[in-house]
C-alpha cells in the first residue's frame, strides 16, 4: 500500500507516519510541533482570507481593462513574462529543494511558493525601477488567472521528483483558494472601470492593511506555537529564500533581452518573475494544510517577501546610481561640446 495515499484524509496519520515526522537526525527540525488553540488558529485563517481577499481588490483596482486589451493584442511581453515566471521560478524552486535536500513538507513549501504567480509587490518595484508599468500590471493579472490551471498542473509534475509527496499535495484545496482569490481580483477592476474615483484609495488601504496584518499574523503564530516559529528561520531554507528571487531577477532580465524586449520591459519582466504573491502563497499553506502538518511553516513566504524586497531594494539603487552617474557623464560631455562650438575662432590679421 502507498503509505502517503490516506495522509490527508486520515489526521491521526500525520502524527505516526515517519514518513512526515521522524526524529532522525536529518529532520529533527521538523518534528511535531505543539498545535496553536483552536481559536488562534481560527483567528489566523479569516485574518489571512479577508487580507488577501482586500489585497485582491486593490490589485484589481489598478488594472485597467483598455490597457489589458491593449497587450493582449501584442502578447510578446506577457507571453515571455508567463514563460519566465512558470518556467523559472518552479524549476528553481524543485533544484534548491534537492541542492539543499529539504525534508518533504518543507519541500512542499518551497514548491507551493516557487509555484505562485506574481504579486502586486511586483508593480511598485516595476514602477521604482522605472519599468513598463502597463506591461507589469497585465502581467499580474495573466499570471494569477494562470495560476489557477498552471499551479496544480506544476505541483504534479514537480512532486514527481519527490515520491513521497505525489499523493500527498491537497490539488482540489488549491484550486479552490485560487478561484476565490481570482472574484475579488475581478470586483476590483470592475471597481476602477466604473468608479475609478475610488480606485486609488482602495488600493492604498490595501497596502495599508497587509502592512499591518502581516505583524499582527506573525504576531499571533509566535503566541501560538511559541519556539518552534525558529524552524521558518533555519539556514536551509533561509538559503532558498535567498537564492530563489535572485535567480528570478537574473533569468526574467537575461530571457527578455534574448527576445529583444525594451530595456524598461527587460525590467518589468525580471521584477515580475523573481517577486512572488506571498499573500496567496501563505493562505494556501495556512488553509488547505492541517495545521499538524505545516506548523509554522506557513510563514515562509512572509521571510522570503521580505528577502525579496531587500534585494529588489538592492537592485533599484543600482540601476537608479548608474542611470544618475551616466546622466551626469553625458551632461558633461555636451557641456563640454557645446563650449566648443560656441567659442569663436581667432581672427587672422591682414
Amino acid at each position: 500500500m502507498d503509505p502517503t495515499a490516506d495522509l490527508l484524509s486520515d489526521p491521526d496519520r500525520w502524527l505516526s507516519e515517519s514518513l512526515w515526522f521522524n526524529a532522525t537526525a536529518a529532520n529533527a527540525s521538523d518534528v511535531y510541533v505543539p498545535l496553536m488553540s483552536p481559536v488562534i488558529n481560527k483567528t489566523i485563517n479569516i485574518s489571512l482570507i479577508l487580507v488577501l481577499t482586500i489585497v485582491m481588490v486593490s490589485m484589481g483596482c489598478t488594472m485597467e481593462v483598455s490597457k489589458i486589451k491593449h497587450h493582449m493584442m501584442k502578447p510578446k511581453g506577457v507571453a515571455i513574462a508567463a514563460l519566465a515566471q512558470y518556467g523559472v521560478m518552479p524549476l528553481t524552486a524543485f533544484c534548491l529543494a534537492k541542492a539543499f535536500q529539504l525534508s518533504e513538507i518543507r519541500a512542499v513549501v518551497v514548491l507551493i511558493c516557487g509555484c505562485c504567480p506574481g504579486g502586486s509587490l511586483s508593480n511598485i518595484l516595476a514602477l521604482a525601477i522605472r519599468g513598463d508599468m502597463n506591461l507589469s500590471i497585465v502581467m499580474t493579472c495573466c499570471s494569477t488567472v494562470l495560476a489557477l490551471g498552471m499551479m496544480p498542473l506544476l505541483l504534479y509534475v514537480y512532486c514527481q521528483g519527490f515520491p513521497e509527496l505525489r499523493n500527498a499535495v491537497p490539488y482540489v484545496e488549491i484550486i479552490v483558494a485560487l478561484v476565490m482569490i481570482l472574484i475579488p481580483c475581478g470586483v476590483g477592476i470592475l471597481i476602477n472601470y466604473y468608479r475609478p474615483q475610488y480606485s486609488k484609495t482602495i488600493t492604498k488601504a490595501g497596502i495599508i492593511i497587509l502592512t499591518i496584518a502581516v505583524l499582527g499574523i506573525a504576531t499571533l503564530t509566535s503566541i501560538g506555537v511559541g519556539g518552534s516559529i525558529l524552524n521558518v528561520l533555519a539556514p536551509p531554507l533561509m538559503a532558498v529564500g535567498a537564492l530563489m528571487p535572485l535567480v528570478g531577477y537574473t533569468f526574467g532580465y537575461v530571457i527578455s533581452a534574448l527576445f529583444r524586449l525594451k530595456r524598461s520591459e527587460c525590467r518589468t519582466v525580471a521584477m515580475e518573475t523573481g517577486c512572488q504573491n506571498i499573500q496567496l502563497c501563505s493562505t494556501i499553506l495556512k488553509v488547505a494544510f492541517p495545521q499538524a502538518l505545516i506548523g509554522p511553516l506557513f510563514l515562509f513566504p512572509i521571510v522570503y517577501g521580505s528577502i525579496q524586497l531587500i534585494e529588489a531594494g538592492v537592485l533599484i539603487v543600482l540601476f537608479r546610481g548608474h542611470q544618475w552617474f551616466t546622466r551626469k557623464e553625458k551632461e558633461t560631455y555636451q557641456k563640454a561640446e557645446t563650449g566648443e562650438k560656441t567659442e569663436d575662432p581667432p581672427k587672422e590679421t591682414p
